[in-house]
């Protein structure tokens, strides 16, 4: 019914936010992650919504781009878990988090948004991983380039190893060595420094 809404923000409080438009106030419900990087109030903002209608309620749910408001879709079209949990692992999770965390089957990053359990969230890998289109490649963005040598490539498949070892999820290594400028000269222990230091800011 609603593909988004346009308006000024009126109202942010910890789990909702109220926009205004045309004379109406929309109470729209979004992660808290989104809410913390929305403007001040009365800044227009452009927020993408869900309508969920049930018998007692209709309720909108919101998120700041549209590739957000598709993962919520895919969310709760996960058995076991409703708007209200997808709400709070988009909370927790940028959908690039999310993508790391199907990727490489992290369960327990998953189980870290409120109210959903391992199982759950074991559950969610399961049923998300065909439909959610990523590959390692993609991920790895310019690191994971065609361009890169044999070495520089075994050199970071096998810093992500070394993360793990030392006790980092696969997904958290995925998500840091992506962000580093990897050069064809420099070997694992050149990487490794590099997103441990990244790492020591997160």
């Amino acid at each position: 019914m609603y593909s988004y809404i346009k308006g000024r923000l009126e109202e942010i409080r910890e789990d909702h936010v109220t926009i205004e438009n045309n004379g109406i106030g929309y109470r729209i419900f979004m992660p808290e992650r989104c809410i913390t990087e929305l403007p001040p109030r009365g800044e227009e903002v452009k927020i993408f919504t869900y309508l969920h209608v049930r018998e007692d309620a209709m309720l909108l749910f919101g998120f700041a781009s549209r590739d957000e408001l598709e993962l919520f879709r895919l969310l709760i079209g996960v058995s076991g878990i409703g708007p209200k949990g997808g709400l709070a692992i988009l909370s927790v999770l940028s959908p690039d988090d999310l993508r790391f965390a199907v990727l490489s089957e992290d369960d327990k990053r998953i189980a870290k948004a409120p109210g959903i359990g391992k199982k759950t969230a074991q559950r969610l890998i399961i049923e998300l991983k065909d439909k959610i289109d990523i590959a390692e490649e993609d991920l790895l963005g310019d690191v994971a380039d065609h361009r890169m040598s044999e070495a520089a490539t075994t050199a970071r498949d096998e810093a992500i190893q070394a993360l793990q070892a030392l006790g980092y999820a696969k997904s958290d290594a995925y998500a840091v060595i992506s962000k580093l400028s990897i050069a064809e000269e420099d070997d694992v222990e050149t990487i490794l420094k590099q997103a441990l230091k990244e790492l020591a800011f997160l």
